[in-house]
């Protein structure tokens, strides 16, 4: 029996377990998922860029999100659309936004947003260019979920 417990004690301790482990970046897909409402708020807008971000995501996949959106840009528009992006990374979405937008003496204005956004544990930031029917807009606006 103390030949039979010797051995079994050294099959053990020569059966090596290696595990190893890392997380280095958030997983959109994972704990930190994109579903739910996102929005921004900037003190003081810059001209030229828009502001008030609101992303509601209604539909999340390992790769895809999306859903509705709106923002406040120059000239007092109203921006109402979608907004659907791909995961290019754990932490990029390459994301896109088309819609219409209201304001003073307008009944409906084309508008499209795109840019490459960073996704962080607790936070979105979206750099975005694109098309009004008032002219370019670009920016920089950081998204937090609520």
């Amino acid at each position: 029996m103390v030949v039979l417990s010797i051995a079994a004690t050294a099959a053990v301790g020569c059966a090596g377990f290696d595990h190893h482990s890392s997380i280095t970046e958030p997983t959109a897909a994972g704990n930190n998922s994109l579903l739910g409402s996102w929005t921004s708020s900037t003190l003081i807008p810059t001209p030229g860029t828009c502001t008030d971000f609101k992303w509601n995501v209604t539909e999340q996949t390992a790769t895809a999100a999306k859903g509705s959106f709106s923002a406040s840009c120059p000239g007092d528009l109203k921006f109402t659309g979608t907004a659907e992006g791909l995961l290019t990374s754990p932490v990029a979405i390459s994301w896109s936004a088309k819609g219409n937008a209201t304001g003073p003496g307008l009944t409906s204005c084309a508008m499209t947003l795109a840019g490459t956004a960073t996704i962080g544990t607790e936070s979105i930031i979206v750099p975005y260019s694109g098309d009004t029917c008032l002219g370019k807009v670009s920016g920089i606006e950081t998204l937090k979920k609520h």
